[in-house]
């Protein structure tokens, strides 16, 4: 493989990105999760085993793999606990050897839930940004006021309790008096919590050391992203976006490393769209191929189980990502989920404000006023889910592949033909 890879997602998440950063570190020596929280989760398929990861990196599952969350990452400890016995019930070892947490990692406060949740239910409509409650803005925003809980601030119990008692300052205002809610203290915070806060001291460590001394020693590395691009906090469908940056450029900001250290970008493409939430979906499907594609997808979230709303692939969203990410080459998911429509539709390009456009209007809530302009591709009926290489694939299904490289002038070098580890194509 080359040597220090990045996953991103190019559309609203969930394109699959668990099974294929699972698939490619089976060849890194380190995996490193650089932003989000515990809202972005994976689903991987070993066997017959299914695990759900939200915090801990996909690459867990292989052994001798160590695995970093670095300071880009806000960490929920109650969740993060969850997942360390979870995975030690599946028989995977999770010791501090193998799993590292930066010592800059900002941590999720049972507040910053109860502040998600009360300020999503005082919203009305098409206000309502579809958030999973996760406390993940909140603690974004602590993080930007100073006023955040890092993971070395469980280090020194007193300091925790001082920092947790100003952080509440402010907010016990706005539960009470905004929101007509209960008051909380630091002592009933420790006590929720301080547990989880006590499992997580083993697992401390300067990430951004733990990444140079891999590159010196000649090891791979490979950046795991969550969520998609469309969902960043600066070029996402703003405001109905995630609370970071989810570009392959945050890698470097969220870890703790220079940008010479990248090699090449993938970028995972869902053969469709699909959206959790409210926001914008100018492909959006609300007819029976809709809800084929949502069926025979799977199209549930794994961390809430909210239906996905789906729609044709969208090349003007793929495009900005590929020019967001300076994408090296695609994977390729889900095609299976398409086998069995006669037609498919891509869209090429909008119609906004009269004029044909390629790319994205860069004005808030600019894909609500877009008109979407289809091409026609021919479907295919065979089963392509056992296929393993890519001439067998079908003529349609090439075609398909070819069209979507031919626009976005990048290969696509990884093909994903069903959940299985076995079910991938390599090009």
């Amino acid at each position: 493989m080359e040597k220090n890879r990045v996953v991103i997602g190019t559309q609203w998440g969930d394109e699959g990105k668990g099974k294929i950063v699972d698939l490619l570190s089976e060849e890194a020596d380190v995996i490193v999760r650089f932003q989000g929280g515990a809202n972005a989760g994976h689903t991987l398929v070993v066997g017959d085993k299914k695990i759900i990861l939200h915090l801990v990196p996909s690459g867990i599952l292989h052994q001798n793999k160590l695995c970093l969350i670095g300071n880009g990452v806000v960490l929920d400890p109650e969740i993060f606990c969850e997942e360390l016995a979870e995975l030690e019930r599946s028989g995977v070892s999770v010791s501090p050897e193998r799993l590292k947490i930066s010592y800059k990692t900002h941590l999720i406060m049972p507040y910053h839930k109860m502040l998600d949740n009360l300020r999503e239910s005082k919203k009305k409509g098409s206000d309502k940004i579809g958030t999973t409650g996760r406390g993940i803005g909140p603690a974004y925003e602590d993080k930007v006021s100073r006023i955040g809980i890092r993971a070395c601030d469980v280090l020194d119990e007193q300091r925790l309790k001082q920092k947790i008692e100003r952080a509440l300052a402010e907010k016990n205002v706005l539960f009470k008096h905004y929101f007509d809610s209960k008051e909380i203290s630091a002592d009933e915070i420790l006590e929720k919590i301080g547990d989880c806060l006590k499992k997580l001291r083993p697992y401390l460590a300067d990430v951004s050391s733990e990444i140079y001394k891999a590159i010196d020693k000649g090891k791979s590395i490979l950046f795991e992203g969550a969520q998609g691009t469309h969902l960043d906090i600066d070029h996402g469908t703003y405001p109905f976006v995630t609370s970071s940056n989810t570009v392959a450029s945050n890698v470097c900001a969220g870890s703790g490393c220079g940008i010479a250290v990248i090699d090449e970008i993938l970028g995972v493409v869902k053969s469709y769209t699909t959206r959790v939430g409210g926001g914008p979906f100018p492909t959006e499907l609300n007819n029976e191929i809709g809800n084929y594609l949502q069926n025979k997808g799977g199209e549930f979230g794994a961390t809430t189980g909210r239906p996905r709303r789906c729609g044709w692939l969208d090349l003007v969203v793929l495009r900005e990502s590929v020019r967001l990410n300076n994408i090296s080459s695609i994977v390729l998911t889900k095609l299976d989920v398409l086998s069995g429509l006669d037609t498919l539709q891509i869209c090429t390009k909008y119609v906004y404000n009269g004029e044909e456009i390629l790319y994205p209007p860069q004005i808030e809530n600019g894909l609500a006023y877009v008109e979407p302009v289809y091409e026609s591709i021919k479907g295919w009926d065979e089963d392509i889910s056992n296929i393993k290489t890519y001439d067998n694939l079908p003529k349609a299904t090439r075609d398909y592949i070819t069209f979507i490289e031919d626009n976005l002038k990048v290969k696509a070098r990884i093909i994903s033909v069903g959940p299985e580890r076995s079910q991938t194509i390599f090009r």
